[in-house]
This record gives C-alpha cells, sequence and structure tokens, in this order.
C-alpha cells in the first residue's frame, strides 16, 4: 500500500514538473508569438510607406474602369477587380517574391531599379501628355455590350493592377528586415492584403460620391443637406483630377528615390550625396523646422531626377520595346 501511494506521489510530482514546463512553453511561445507579429507589423507598415506612390496611382486609375457603365454595376466592378488584384498579390507575386528573396536575393536591386524606373517612366508620361495632348482620334468603337464591355475592363484592370502589384510586392520585399522566412511572407501577405483593401476601398468610396451627392442635392430634407449634396457632384471632377496629380507627384518621388537608392547600393552614389548636401544646406539655412526642409528639399530633387529619367525612358519605351512587345504579341497569336 505505501509502495503504490509513493508511487501515486511521483506520478503527481511528475504532473506537476510537466504543468510547470508547459506553462513556460506558452509563456515563451506568446512571447515569441508577440515578437514576430510585431516584427511583422513593423515591416508591413515601413513596406507599405514606401509604396505609397503606387497606391495612390492606383486608386486614380482604377475609377475610369466604371466610366460609362451603368451605376448600378460600378461597385460589382470593383468588387471583381479587387478579388483579380488580391489574387495577383497573394497567388502568383506572393510565391515570386519568396522564391526571390531565398534563392536570388541579389536580384531584388535591379529589380527594384527596374520598377522605379516604371514608376518614373508613368509620372513623366502624364506630365508629357498633360503639357503636350495627343490628338484625338474620335470615339472609340461601341460594338460591344455591356456585359462584354464590363469582361474586358475588368480583365485590362486586373493587367494593369499586375504590374502595379508587381511593383509594390518588390518594393515591400526590400523593406523587410527579418531572416525568417515566415515572417517576410506574413508581411507581404499583410501589405497585399492592408493596401488592396484601402485602394479599392478608396475608389469604391469614389465612385460612388456623386451618386450619394446627387442623391442628397435632389431628396435632402434640409437646404444644408442638399448644399452639401451638390458641393460633391460639383467637387468630384477636381477632387480625381487633385489625386491623379498627387499620383504622379508621387510616383516621380518614390521611383526617382528608389533608382538613386539603387545606385548607391551597386556604389555609384554621386547623384544621391549631391542631393543630401543640397537638403543639408537648405536646412541649415532655415534653421527652424530644418527636419521638414531637409524632406522636402530631397523628395524634391528626387522627384526632379525621377521626372528626367521618366523622360529619357519614353523614347526608348516607344521607339523599341513598345514595337518589340507588338512583334512577340504577334507572334505568339
Amino acid at each position: 500500500m505505501s509502495g503504490l501511494l509513493a508511487l501515486l506521489d511521483d506520478v503527481a510530482a511528475l504532473a506537476r514538473l510537466a504543468a510547470v514546463h508547459i506553462d513556460d512553453v506558452a509563456s515563451q511561445a506568446s512571447r515569441v508569438g508577440v515578437k514576430i507579429a510585431g516584427s511583422v507589423i513593423d515591416d508591413a507598415a515601413k513596406a507599405g510607406t514606401k509604396s505609397l506612390g503606387v497606391v495612390i496611382d492606383d486608386a486614380a486609375v482604377t475609377p475610369k474602369y466604371v466610366q460609362n457603365l451603368p451605376a448600378a454595376r460600378e461597385l460589382p466592378i470593383v468588387w471583381k477587380i479587387a478579388r483579380g488584384s488580391i489574387f495577383n498579390k497573394l497567388v502568383i507575386l506572393l510565391p515570386a517574391a519568396m522564391l526571390l528573396s531565398a534563392f536570388a536575393p541579389w536580384l531584388l536591386t535591379p529589380l527594384l531599379m527596374l520598377g522605379g524606373t516604371y514608376l518614373c517612366f508613368e509620372g513623366a508620361e502624364k506630365i508629357l501628355h498633360l503639357v503636350r495632348p495627343e490628338a484625338d482620334h474620335g470615339p472609340a468603337p461601341q460594338s460591344l455590350d455591356a456585359a462584354h464591355l464590363e469582361e474586358n475592363r475588368v480583365a485590362g484592370a486586373i493587367k494593369t493592377d499586375f504590374i502595379l502589384s508587381a511593383e509594390i510586392m518588390t518594393i515591400a520585399l526590400a523593406q523587410i528586415t527579418s531572416d525568417s522566412l515566415w515572417v517576410t511572407g506574413f508581411a507581404l501577405a499583410l501589405v497585399g492584403i492592408g493596401i488592396t483593401i484601402l485602394v479599392y476601398g478608396s475608389v469604391a468610396v469614389l465612385v460612388k460620391a456623386d451618386d450619394v451627392g446627387l442623391r442628397l442635392a435632389q431628396t435632402g430634407r434640409w437646404t444644408l443637406t442638399r448644399s452639401l449634396g451638390t458641393g460633391i457632384v460639383k467637387s468630384m471632377p477636381w477632387l480625381l483630377t487633385a489625386i491623379s496629380a498627387l499620383g504622379t507627384a508621387a510616383m516621380l518621388w518614390v521611383g526617382g528615390s528608389i533608382v538613386i537608392h539603387g545606385l548607391e547600393v551597386l556604389e555609384w552614389s554621386a547623384i544621391g550625396h549631391h542631393i543630401q548636401d543640397i537638403a543639408t544646406s537648405s536646412a541649415q539655412v532655415i534653421g527652424e523646422a530644418s527636419a521638414v526642409v531637409h524632406w522636402v528639399v530631397t523628395a524634391g530633387l528626387d522627384g526632379l531626377f525621377g521626372l528626367a529619367l521618366g523622360l529619357a525612358t519614353i523614347p526608348i519605351a516607344k521607339f523599341l520595346i513598345a514595337p518589340l512587345a507588338r512583334t512577340f504579341s504577334k507572334s505568339a497569336h
């Protein structure tokens, strides 16, 4: 009997020891989980900030895909494009980014510079079209019915989104500092989902704002609400123009800074040093708010460099890349 009691006492002691170990493991796992979550959120936040120019441009470009289509189809179209964007980011680009990070990290800087150059090209092309509009070649053919037009619009938007999403994911990957593949993957997924919600949530608000304004203007019970509705309707064209201008400026700034930083990584840092010297001198002259002045001057000079680079790439894209792309497209068909 005493032997049985001793055995039970030993079992109880082992159970208490196991409980202590389990509690310690749980505590360690909790701390590690919080640390990983903090790392994921921190990396995702930095990556999302660097992707600002592409995000604004994406939000500015997308509303054009619902123009001249029934108002009832606007939100469903935005939802279709958003689903395609999530597929682009999480199913295609995220695995590609993970493979790049694991097996060819040396390709990241050239790819970033290529993406930055594309941003500069897009921004410069928009400014060039604003300064020298292309001739109107007449109205587009209207042979497609509404269903086929919507299908074509969605397909075109998703293709455009793929390019912008590739830039976002590449920029995001460059900002993630963790050595853990899991943290990198979760951070990229968080960036992809968060930016998609931000972009297409904003687009949904933009495309329906004029309808809301019109309804307020026509059925508002008070003069104030009717005036607010009229103001919303009248301000929407100006707002979309302002967002487009902001997106263009952000693309030139982000694209220029990416290329300049890439040149510094490749040990050609003259442009970056000159920009920093000018920004530092300007900040010292101002004195007060020197940090703000330094940032504004740096961003402005990065943007001017981006504009110059973009203008230089327009002839290359027009006379070399575009003909080659048409040739390959014809041969593929």
